[in-house]
């Protein structure tokens, strides 16, 4: 929600595993994703159905995460579809990257940090924090 205020001249679509967000911010129409995470397989396969639906359904230009493992299956699915994808990691993982955020430099067009002491030639790239 800390990018809401520079993607507010933008159509937006929302997607998220937290089903109270819409309510708490005011967004209407924001979709779900399944929770999942490594450690339920099952979890994870049918959060990548959803993603895929997800990107049919909404034909993003551009993809937008800062998710973890919902948010990785959305790029990927973006990448495939033709879409531009931009990954911020997390900002809760100031030591080292996410699993998904490792992953996520392999599909993004744009792999981001948030924490300058993370980026570098072989990382994501810095370019600001949001906190």
């Amino acid at each position: 929600m800390l990018l809401r205020p520079a993607l507010e001249k933008f159509s937006v679509t929302y997607a998220t595993s937290n089903p109270q967000l819409g309510e708490r911010h005011a967004i209407p129409d924001v979709l779900d994703l399944p929770e999942s995470n490594r450690s339920r397989p099952l979890r994870v396969l049918r959060c990548c159905f959803r993603a895929w639906r997800l990107v049919r359904q909404v034909r993003p230009d551009v993809i937008v995460t800062t998710g973890a493992l919902p948010g990785l299956l959305v790029l990927v699915c973006g990448r495939m579809s033709g879409a531009r994808t931009i990954w911020l990691d997390s900002v809760a993982n100031s030591g080292r990257l996410s699993m998904s955020g490792r992953c996520a430099g392999l599909f993004a067009d744009r792999w981001m940090t948030q924490w300058e002491h993370l980026s570098g030639d072989a990382g994501p790239e810095y370019a600001g924090a949001l906190l």
